[in-house]
């Protein structure tokens, strides 16, 4: 089986792509690094034979998707639309990666029936990739996996993101953030990696969501104690409460689809995740 990963030198990617090829299948890595630009048809039309497009690419950093929205509509959206293009000439299947898309929850778990609701470019962007996969399902019968994974974090993920942030400046002795408000669902990098491979299993024939997450929430005071404990030091905490426009108070995943359909579980605790990060 080959498989089309886009974005394969970025925090997924670059994770996904090592276990797929460990896994036997025959990978093809387009990456912006290497030169590779998804959202220039140009450069996509000639790649052919393959089974299935695993599309990672994309911009992520929320807010820069108010600083730059018009760069993350085009590499986003465009991006998206060319790969699903690419799988229709192909007869190939697609696996979107998503992202939350619920805005301020109804319920709490949040599951994939839940109404969506764009709060920020970022996510508005990603509320369009879906629209695209669908539609490319429904008029061209391409099959669609698309996973909506919540708050991921692992080992190699940028300083930009919450717990990179918060275990380099414990080091230091003091931690210092915006809002104390949040609670999130955390899913460890190792984990979703291993819905990717189940996804490729699946027998994609038709049109299929999933929530990707760890089915419970820990706030910043929670997350704090995990690495105060794996560092054996007193830290200070400091609040500036600058709070984001359309901040979400908290998430929790509802996970019983992937579960049951993929047979996918996450097995890697809070605990277990902050430790291999800071080990």
């Amino acid at each position: 089986m080959r498989i089309i990963v886009t974005g394969s030198k970025g925090f997924i990617g670059s994770k996904l792509v090592p276990r797929l090829k460990h896994d036997g299948y025959d990978v093809l890595e387009l990456d912006i690094s290497d030169g590779v630009d998804v959202t220039d048809w140009d450069q996509l039309k000639s790649y052919s034979s393959f089974d299935c497009v695993i599309h990672l690419a994309c911009l992520t950093y929320v807010p820069d998707s108010y600083k730059i929205p018009q760069d993350f509509y085009r590499v986003n959206v465009l991006g998206t639309l060319n790969m699903l293009e690419l799988c229709r000439l192909n007869n190939a299947n697609m696996i979107f990666a998503s992202s939350y898309v619920y805005g301020v929850p109804d319920y709490l778990p949040i599951d994939e029936n839940h109404p969506v609701n764009a709060f920020n470019p970022y996510a508005q962007s990603k509320l369009i990739g879906e629209q695209l996969c669908q539609g490319y399902h429904r008029d061209f019968n391409v099959p669609v996996i698309i996973f909506r994974p919540f708050n991921i974090y692992g080992k190699g993920q940028k300083e930009d993101f919450l717990i990179p942030s918060i275990i380099k400046q414990a080091s230091s002795g003091t931690v210092s953030l915006k809002d104390s408000r949040p609670k999130r669902d955390f899913i460890y990098i190792d984990d979703v990696i291993d819905a990717y491979c189940k996804a490729i299993e699946y027998e994609i024939d038709e049109f299929n969501i999933f929530n990707i997450g760890s089915g419970k929430s820990y706030s910043i005071s929670e997350i704090l104690e995990i690495i105060k404990s794996k560092y054996d030091l007193e830290l200070e905490l400091e609040f500036s409460e600058e709070r984001r426009p359309n901040e979400i108070l908290e998430t929790i995943a509802n996970i019983k689809r992937a579960k049951t359909l993929l047979n996918w579980a996450p097995t890697t605790s809070m605990t277990k995740g902050i430790g291999l990060m800071i080990n």
